[in-house]
């Protein structure tokens, strides 16, 4: 393996320096960092999942820097994706954890986060995330070249590497960016038709049957696929179908706690909202430690390697060839110990000693499990929100062990749960990006150095973007269910109060475990299960797209490849146009505006589902527009 690596050439060898930390490069990409990181905070809350923005962030930057600013330098692409998917890292890790302080504000038990306490979280597991991933480098990027795929990472360099189709590939993105913002406007805005059609099945008491017609579930759908879409389905076919009609036949006129109604009385949302998301939290819980026993031979792999990776980069500190040099060591030591101090000592940090040590040793731990797992399987599939669900239960546990109750216990928790949240997703994106710049020939300081850029704009949006979602629409309600986060209260809770349905949580942990014997993937099954059935079937529609896309007859393997990238790209922008317009409509709607028309001019719900056929179609036909293109 030594041998293999030691032959591999980047595109740009180590002894040419061609532009790369510039100042074009960096602004492009602290623009793209907040936008991603926006429009991912808004979908992550929504659907309870974010996509990786690092390829839609290299076709915008190569449209951007070569068709519009006549410059040719692939490595500042580059850093532009670097800086930009950061945005969508920090989103993510911030986004399952931090709204339950919105959540508990709301129920009047504590006061709402400060900014400056968001901006704390997402900085500090930023910036960890960063540096526990600089000595993972050598071991994860350059010695298991060959053996760690890393998808995203390789196929972010594949795109970079094509940059003379920079532009039109950037105007796809464009395209489809606008496309959903305008049916974003419509539909949620002016309210010209709905974004949600469903229907209570009267014959079939405690069930419902709809679907949520919005670009964002179309681009989850077809980025993650059929398996991932029909998994989800499965698990809301499953709640919506099975158990909550079964809940309505044999509950009849009992008053069943958390609910404090007769179940005769409840309509199929408030069946979902009492109980199947207790059920659905087990479940998701449960498939968060699954995935990290099944990982577990992995993680112990990925800490030998780290150590033998620290003690060989002591012997070769000497190295002066770019393409090797990493921020220094000791720098980032003393950077280290000033964050714990920091951690444990400023007051915007509602956390003890104790948890200012179980941030550094569980921010390592999960950070190496993280770059390990994108290496294998990518970001999509890296399981964040399950590192965070056993970071929760043990921290709650060892606070509530160590005297730190009550609500400085529930706050401490979920503090600590988001640095290492953001930690996690930091640290696998960073690996990606590594990644692609060790393929390409990139500087690794000056990435790493972007990453931190990328983390620190992205922090200090964070905190505006949730404060404006949660003034316009509230976690935990029908516009933003806030999945992970209201999860994670409940834990929370029920460790510190002991108040938790403990019956319907262990119900949600059997049922993962049977899924998980049965070898069906348990996360997406359990977020589907915890979701409105409207929703997964909204990305079912994107799913089912893919899948007759990657089934094309009379056309050859690198066309139907080429349709299918064209239809992620495509998608990456509904997904990211949604997002900001939902940004837009949440500010509209905190001032108060009311910019309903549909007493103008309404097309009912028949007319929704045909608007929803024309997104369909055109993503069909951004796929299949250019199939005889030789």
């Amino acid at each position: 393996m030594s041998n293999k690596n030691s032959d591999f050439k980047p595109y740009i060898p180590a002894d040419r320096v061609v532009p790369e930390f510039t100042v074009t490069s960096i602004l492009i990409g602290i623009v793209l960092a907040i936008v991603f990181g926006a429009a991912n905070a808004y979908l992550g809350l929504r659907v309870g999942m974010t996509i990786s923005a690092s390829i839609p962030a290299a076709v915008v930057s190569m449209g951007v820097i070569r068709i519009i600013l006549r410059r040719d330098s692939i490595l500042e692409n580059n850093l532009v994706q670097t800086i930009g998917s950061a945005g969508e890292s920090v989103a993510a890790g911030a986004i399952f954890t931090l709204p339950a302080l919105f959540l508990w504000a709301d129920d009047g038990i504590i006061d709402p986060p400060s900014l400056l306490t968001i901006f704390l979280v997402a900085l500090v597991g930023g910036v960890l995330g960063v540096i526990f991933m600089v000595p993972l480098r050598q071991a994860l990027i350059v010695e298991e070249h060959g053996t760690l795929p890393f998808p995203e990472g390789t196929a972010c360099a594949e795109v970079l590497l094509a940059g003379e189709e920079g532009g039109s590939k950037a105007g796809i993105v464009f395209s489809g960016l606008g496309v959903a913002a305008l049916y974003k406007l419509l539909s949620d805005g002016f309210q010209f038709f709905p974004s949600e059609i469903g229907h209570d099945i009267a014959s079939y008491k405690g069930s419902s049957v709809g679907i949520q017609v919005l670009p964002a579930l179309v681009g989850v759908g077809y980025i993650c696929g059929p398996k991932i879409s029909s998994y989800m389905l499965a698990g809301g076919t499953l709640s919506w179908f099975v158990i909550m009609p079964l809940i309505a036949l044999f509950g009849a006129d009992a008053t069943v706690f958390p609910g404090t109604a007769p179940i005769s009385a409840m309509a199929p949302n408030a069946l979902w909202s009492n109980y199947i998301k207790y059920i659905g939290a087990g479940a998701v819980a449960t498939g968060g430690i699954i995935s990290l026993i099944k990982s577990f031979p992995l993680i112990l792999r990925t800490f030998k390697q780290a150590m033998s990776s620290l003690s060989h980069k002591h012997t070769s500190q000497g190295s002066t060839l770019r393409t090797q040099q990493d921020l220094p060591m000791p720098a980032l030591l003393v950077v280290l110990v000033i964050i714990v101090l920091a951690i444990w000592l400023v007051p915007a940090f509602p956390v003890s000693p104790i948890g200012a040590l179980i941030v550094v040793i569980f921010g390592f731990f999960f950070a190496t499990v993280s770059s390990r797992m994108v290496g294998l399987i990518g970001s999509s599939n890296n399981p964040v929100s399950g590192m965070a669900i056993a970071t929760i239960i043990i921290t709650t546990l060892l606070l509530k062990g160590t005297g730190t109750t009550g609500t400085q216990g529930m706050i401490g928790a979920i503090a600590i749960g988001g640095i290492i949240c953001v930690i996690a997703a930091i640290a696998g994106d960073c690996s990606q990006d590594l990644k692609t710049g060790f393929i390409l020939g990139a500087t690794p300081k000056k990435q790493q150095l972007a990453e931190i850029v990328g983390v620190i704009v992205s922090s200090a949006a964070i905190g505006f973007v949730l404060y404006l979602l949660n003034e316009a629409w509230s976690y935990g309600g029908e516009e933003l269910p806030a999945p992970q986060a209201t999860m994670m209260r409940m834990l929370v809770e029920g460790i510190m109060n002991a108040e938790l349905p403990w019956a319907m949580i262990l119900t949600g942990v059997g049922i993962a475990i049977v899924v998980e014997i049965l070898k069906v993937p348990v996360m997406p099954f359990a977020v589907g299960m915890y979701l409105p059935f409207s929703l997964s079937a909204g990305i079912m529609s994107g799913g089912i797209v893919r899948w007759f896309m990657e089934r094309r007859k009379n056309v050859s393997d690198e066309e139907r490849k080429e349709s299918v990238d064209r239809g992620v790209l495509y998608t990456s922008g509904l997904i990211a146009g949604e997002g900001l317009m939902g940004i837009v409509l949440a500010a509209i709607a905190a001032l108060k505006m009311d910019i309903n028309m549909s007493e103008i001019l309404s097309i009912g719900k028949i007319g929704g589902l045909v608007v929803f056929c024309l997104l369909l179609a055109s993503l069909v036909y951004v796929c299949t527009k250019n199939k005889k293109k030789s």
